[in-house]
């Protein structure tokens, strides 16, 4: 092989990409847009509603209304005289969102209540006069049970537990299992989105030089090995410089963008300060983000383009054989099937990375790239298993990458019609 011929392939695929129109639009969009969305998720979350509910409460025992509008007076009314008529002409005209009705066999006989509501409310309002419901029917059964005011103390404890990592070296660290779960998964999910993209690329670039008939130019002084190898090589550059840009733009921007929301909410005071108010609505990411290993980050990236690479050559192999791309679809299902089996795989691996089914996925090559850097951000997955995951990765790329060129070879000069199966297989053969 001719490495001055694929550094010219390469060089002229990166920078017939990268000045592309589509290239650069979706290089300065694609991390605005992610700022835009996360910025308006972040109002969405913090800002107050004005939206409430009033529930009427027909209590036939006399004791449990008082309680529910000691827990809330805005939220709770006691409607015990009105008849059901009234309550019910109350709620189609909008002065009721509900009412529920309280008699002995709730208490003593544990029958379930009954909410008649408008339907407004969403599950907000259903969870919480559920919850509400419960916790004052137990403390009437524990009040009619004679139970001491300790005693009742103690039902009402809800302890909490908070968790620390106990290191190899015997130290012990904050446990950050939420963050490195979250950070797993949009690992995985990037891997997973970046080969359907770039792979993309190589196949509909091949395409469209097959339909040009550039491509008998090009192979006429470089050999179809050559060709794949700079095509892929160059893809990968320009996934490099992409993905470089919009980590740094992301991080900018956000940096930027946190004190001029907490400058904006506190000179309009429509909520605190940004920090202050991201604790109050339990946002863990912005109360302090964990560091981030550098070797989960070398993993990323070794994934990443094994990934990339083990599956760009299926997807060259696939635009060579196919004259448009609408006659690719049957060609791609064996591609896509793996890498959407490794998509589910992922979300078992955040559940329970130890587990079989998230222990051998990220041991199939086909399967690696996406659910071991998921396992590896989310536990300590021993070494062993990832350097395995690495050789077999190595291994199978030689053998779609042998096998892809021959495909290559034949298929980018094979015109007409697109290629089945069959002619595929003969390809291989010969």
């Amino acid at each position: 092989m001719n490495w001055r011929q694929v550094s010219l392939v390469l060089k002229r695929e990166y920078l017939t990409r990268v000045k592309s129109k589509g290239f650069i639009a979706a290089t300065l969009l694609v991390p605005i847009g992610i700022i835009a969305i996360y910025g308006i998720g972040f109002l969405v979350i913090i800002w107050e509603s004005d939206v409430s509910y009033e529930v009427g409460i027909v209590d036939r025992t006399g004791t449990v209304v008082n309680r529910l509008i000691e827990r809330s007076p805005e939220s709770y009314t006691d409607v015990t005289d009105l008849q059901v008529d009234s309550l019910r002409s109350m709620i189609q005209s909008g002065d009721l969102t509900g009412y529920i009705e309280v008699n002995e066999e709730n208490i003593n006989d544990n029958k379930s209540l009954e909410l008649i509501y408008s339907g407004s409310g969403g599950l907000t309002l259903l969870a919480t006069v559920r919850s509400d419901m419960r916790d004052v029917i137990r403390e009437e059964k524990l009040r009619r049970a004679e139970v001491s005011d300790d005693i009742q103390r103690i039902f009402e404890t809800r302890i909490g537990v908070e968790s620390r990592r106990l290191t190899e070296t015997g130290e012990e660290e904050e446990d950050d299992t939420a963050f490195m779960s979250g950070l797993g998964f949009a690992m995985g999910l990037i891997i997973f989105v970046a080969i359907f993209s770039y792979g993309g690329y190589i196949m509909r670039g091949v395409i469209e030089e097959k339909s040009n008939r550039i491509i008998e130019v090009i192979t006429s002084s470089v050999k179809p090995i050559e060709l794949l190898t700079g095509k892929m090589l160059g893809v990968a550059s320009l996934a490099l410089t992409q993905i470089g840009i919009w980590a740094i733009t992301i991080i900018g921007l956000g940096l930027l963008a946190a004190p001029l929301l907490g400058a904006f909410l506190n000179e309009e005071n429509t909520g605190q300060f940004v920090g202050e108010a991201a604790a109050q609505a339990d946002i863990p990411i912005l109360s302090g983000i964990p560091s981030i290993d550098t070797s989960v980050i070398i993993y990323f990236i070794i994934f990443f383009f094994l990934g990339y690479f083990l599956y760009s050559s299926l997807f060259a192999a696939v635009g060579s054989a196919a004259d448009s791309e609408t006659d690719t679809q049957q060609l791609m299902m064996p591609i896509m099937a793996p890498i959407f089996i490794a998509y589910f795989i992922m979300f078992q691996a955040v559940r329970n990375p130890d587990g079989i089914i998230a222990v051998v996925g990220s041991l199939i090559p086909f399967f690696s790239p996406i659910v071991m850097i998921t396992r590896i951000a989310i536990s300590e997955v021993p070494f062993w298993e990832i350097a395995l995951a690495i050789f077999l990765m190595i291994i199978t790329f030689m053998g779609t990458m042998w096998l892809s060129a021959k495909i290559y070879k034949v298929g980018i000069l094979s015109y007409g019609s697109s290629a089945g199966f069959k002619d595929i297989y003969k390809w291989i053969k010969q």
